[in-house]
């Protein structure tokens, strides 16, 4: 709410200038007319009703009609009833649109018509609620068909209002409505309901509200205002919903935003022939060529488009069938993209030859199309190449590195619908979202199949690999929201028929049984009987230097790719390393543009044959053992660091010291339990089991994560890293002496007090020394430490005094700052914890801010308050994840470190940070 500056007047009333602040008092406004905002004020108007207003200024034809704010929203959801001064607004502006429109709301002769509709900051297509026809009645509808001059429009028109109203408003089961409609269409010997004749649809009319009076408990309502009230608080209250709020969650919206809601005078597009409905889009939103984009449905109303009920014509047709109208509708796409400079999304009614906008968007689009889309822009001049980063991230690119299927493989293709959202996806058959959600759990991967999907369906696609439907088209609900979720999609495969109660699927004599797989290609459209091979992205094969000349759209899709990956290596100021413990994935890495490796972690080289030499290290009883076990591990370890730094020369390799919890390099101890009692009841002589059991019990955890391991393993168990630290240096001299560029970096992990890295910082000195004596080579080999425990955070200033740089864990850090053993509460409650929106996301999968990442942020002042020199990366997960990469960017890490596969996502991630960072100093 704006401030309200008052001071005292010479006689002391409160006044604001001159005059008295009860005549002249600021309060918030909570409706404004679509002449009134602009497409920047989404926060307060959400995204349908900035635009609405936007498109209103741009002089396009959008039907008269005004926006209640979000805050609106948000007090009434806090409250449980409208502002009080809401209601007055309310009447306010729709006694100027009556007056603009020439008649009034719902009167009897010739009704103002409005629908309702929700409109939050960020699209949430099909999500909250949206009621059309608002103001008709019994004797409306009358009214209504008089002026019309079109009995069956008004009825039809009618039976919607109840139909939306009764589910939407009044939380009537909306399968009732739909069996009473099939069953009119069953009865009339019809398939359609534009077949349905004016004295049907009254019927209908007359069935839908006694479902109405026995589902609801009272009558349909025939006061117009009373209507457009509850309407108003339905979509507030939708805002809330199960489904809205799992959206939400998906697509990381915050919740606290709210919806606006857009009341706006109705258009008609089921008036006739010479009517209808459509959405477009300024490109194709599946692969982001220029054309002419969308569907359109002749006689319907906006709606009967995005649930694909009836299956719509492409937009290309309406040229045939309406060509002042489609010339009309180019040229305004052409104004809209070049005024967003950016791919749009339109929904569009045609009443009687009359074009009318009913919304616009900065349109979802694949992730191929929107890497094809950010470069054709540029080409045309209407961004630059920073802009060009913002229309794309990394979860994009690497749903573009997922395989696809072999064209080779011989398949037994059964159907083909519209390419909607690309990808290949592979999996069993199920045919409603319950099973889905039910099946995935249990580690099944599903194809969801559907006649059409609709709100409600969203738990199940966002659980299944990817969604088929026999209905709609590229603008369906099904086709909207795969592509925002990345997820693939194949709609409107009309050949297939669906059967969601028998729970199967025919095509032709084929039947499809749930629990049988299929595949589908979300690129072509193809529907396969069975499980279809996979190859390798193209994208990948661009990124490993082996792209084969393929496809025209394979090559176009990898210059896109290869453009974008320009623009963010020449703008990033992070540089980013991999994860990696070999050659093999050093190799791989370097490939896909890593600078480095960030981590190697030695008791990876541990595993299989050598993992006995590691127990008889921590098992050995006297020194003599001890130093034979090191020994023998020595030369291995050093063969390993010298293939490394070969695969790395000339780039920084991070080398971990050995940190594995003890009880990896030990025998279970049931196991041996077993072993030695059944020795005993054999009274066989089985003294190393039994030697082996004692050490094992003595050096038993409870608690082995928190336990003896990292640095504190290397101090209790001596000549451990010193033997490590001798192989890391005579692996680098060796390279030395074969020209190589060896850059080692020693990093010793969990450390919590300076006093640990300033012991074994001396004990690799020394070795470090030696090493240059025997072999006559100079060595410079920088030594660190990880940050991964709070205490080590919290002390950083202390830390630096010894370290030259900082590599934060942030796997274990995460773990320690909120007490989660991940591997224990990843599948126990973590689920829970995100359906109850105490996580947004989980803290192991984007750094959480406020707690992790302030100690993140406070070491880094810290550390280079004391050593301003100080190297900083991370090495945890997070090095690789989009958000993440953008704070370490902020509080001025130098890199980041993840698996090989994630590089191109954390280069490009690093790239939008510094492009995004410059804006807002620009701004």
């Amino acid at each position: 709410m704006p401030s309200i500056w008052v001071c005292s007047s010479p006689s002391g009333q409160p006044h604001r200038g001159d005059r008295p602040v009860s005549e002249h008092v600021d309060r918030q406004k909570f409706v404004y007319d679509f002449t009134e905002g602009n497409r920047d004020l989404k926060d307060l108007l959400g995204g349908k009703g900035a635009n609405l207003a936007e498109m209103t200024n741009l002089g396009l034809p959008v039907p008269p009609g005004f926006t209640i704010t979000t805050e609106a929203c948000k007090e009434y959801l806090a409250n449980g009833a409208e502002p009080a001064a809401l209601r007055d607004e309310v009447t306010a502006h729709l006694d100027a649109l009556e007056k603009q429109m020439g008649k009034k709301l719902g009167q009897g002769n010739d009704p103002l018509l409005v629908s309702v509709r929700s409109g939050a900051k960020f699209s949430m297509p099909g999500m909250m609620d949206t009621v059309l026809n608002i103001g008709l009645s019994d004797k409306s509808v009358q009214g209504l068909a008089k002026q019309a001059g079109d009995d069956r429009f008004a009825w039809d028109s009618y039976r919607r209002l109840i139909q939306m109203f009764g589910k939407t408003v009044l939380g009537v089961d909306g399968e009732l409505f739909e069996d009473a409609l099939e069953a009119a269409k069953t009865a009339k010997k019809v398939t359609v309901d534009t077949d349905l004749e004016a004295g049907d649809l009254k019927k209908l009319v007359t069935k839908f509200k006694k479902i109405v009076k026995t589902e609801a408990g009272r009558d349909f309502p025939q006061d117009p205002r009373e209507q457009m009230d509850l309407a108003i608080h339905a979509v507030f209250d939708s805002w809330n919903t199960d489904r809205a709020k799992l959206y939400r969650r998906q697509e990381r919206i915050p919740g606290d935003l709210g919806t606006a809601v857009n009341v706006c005078s109705m258009v008609f597009g089921n008036l006739g022939p010479d009517s209808g409905t459509g959405v477009a889009f300024t490109r194709d939103p599946a692969s982001g060529h220029a054309g002419v984009y969308g569907d359109y449905l002749q006689n319907a109303q906006g709606e009967d488009v995005v649930a694909g009920i009836r299956n719509t014509v492409p937009l290309a047709e309406l040229e045939q069938i309406d060509k002042k109208s489609y010339d009309q509708l180019m040229e305004i796409m052409t104004t809209l993209e070049t005024h967003y400079k950016d791919l749009c999304d339109i929904e569009f009614t045609i009443e009687r030859g009359q074009l009318w906008m009913l919304q616009t968007r900065v349109g979802k689009r694949t992730a191929g199309a929107a890497f094809r889309i950010a470069t054709q822009l540029v080409d045309q001049g209407l961004i630059d190449e920073a802009e060009a980063l913002q229309r794309v991230n990394g979860a994009q690119l690497a749903q573009l590195m997922f395989p696809r299927f072999d064209d080779d493989a011989k398949v037994e293709k059964i159907g083909r619908g519209i390419a909607a959202s690309p990808g290949a996806a592979v999996g069993k058959a199920v045919f409603d979202s319950y099973t889905a959600v039910k099946w995935s759990r249990s580690g099944e991967k599903v194809i969801l199949i559907r006649r059409e999907t609709n709100p409600d369906d969203l738990d199940g696609m966002i659980a299944a690999e990817g969604i088929l439907t026999s209905r709609g088209g590229k603008t369906s609900h099904a086709a909207v929201v795969a592509r925002g979720m990345g997820k693939t999609c194949v709609c409107g495969a009309e050949d297939l028929e669906v059967d969601t109660k028998r729970r199967r699927m025919t095509v032709g004599e084929t039947v499809v049984e749930e629990g049988d797989v299929v595949s589908i290609d979300g690129s072509t459209g193809k529907v396969y009987l069975g499980e279809v091979p996979v190859v390798p992205s193209p994208v990948v094969e661009y990124f490993e230097g082996r792209m084969h000349a393929g496809a025209d759209e394979a090559d176009e899709l990898v210059a896109a790719v290869h453009r974008i990956m320009s623009f963010a290596d020449g703008k990033r100021r992070l540089r980013v390393r991999a994860n990696a413990d070999n050659a093999e994935d050093a190799l791989r890495a370097r490939r896909f543009g890593a600078q480095g490796i960030g981590l190697c972690r030695t008791e990876h080289m541990f595993l299989g044959e050598r993992r006995e030499m590691v127990e008889k290290l921590i098992l050995a009883d006297t020194e003599h053992e001890r130093e034979a076990a090191l020994k023998d591990l020595l030369p291995l370890q050093k063969k390993d660091f010298v293939e490394l730094f070969e695969a790395m020369d000339g780039l920084p390799v991070t080398v971990r010291l050995l940190d594995p919890p003890l009880h990896e390099f030990l025998p279970d101890i049931t196991e041996l339990s077993v072993r030695v009692a059944l020795a005993e009841s054999r009274k066989d002589s089985n003294e190393n089991d039994l030697r082996l059991l004692q050490a094992v019990h003595r050096l038993h955890e409870q608690n082995p994560m928190l336990g003896l391991r990292g640095v504190r393993l290397g101090l209790v168990i001596p000549g451990l890293f010193t033997m490590q630290v001798r192989a890391i240096a005579e692996a680098a001299a060796e390279r030395k002496n074969a020209k190589g560029d060896p850059r080692a970096e020693i990093m010793i992990p969990l450390v919590g007090t300076v006093q640990e890295l300033e012991i074994v910082r001396e004990d690799a000195e020394k070795v470090i020394a030696e090493v240059q004596e025997q072999t006559g080579v100079e060595l410079k080999l920088a030594l660190g430490t990880m940050i991964e425990l709070p205490r080590a955070a919290l002390t950083a200033g202390q830390i630096a005094e010894a370290a030259e740089f900082f590599s934060f864990g942030t796997n274990d850090l995460t773990q320690t700052v909120w007490g989660f053993s991940r591997d224990d509460v990843e599948a126990s409650f973590f689920t829970a914890y995100l359906e109850k929106g105490i996580f947004g996301v989980s803290p192991f999968e984007t750094i959480d801010k406020d707690g992790v990442g302030s100690l993140v942020r406070s070491a880094v002042q810290a550390g280079r308050e004391t050593r301003p020199d100080l190297k900083l990366g991370v090495c945890g997960e997070h090095g690789g994840d989009p958000e993440s990469v953008h704070f370490f960017h902020e509080v001025g890490l130098d890199y980041v470190s993840c698996s090989p596969f994630r590089i191109p996502v954390a280069r490009l991630e690093a790239g939008r940070a510094a492009a995004e960072s410059k804006g807002s100093d620009s701004r």
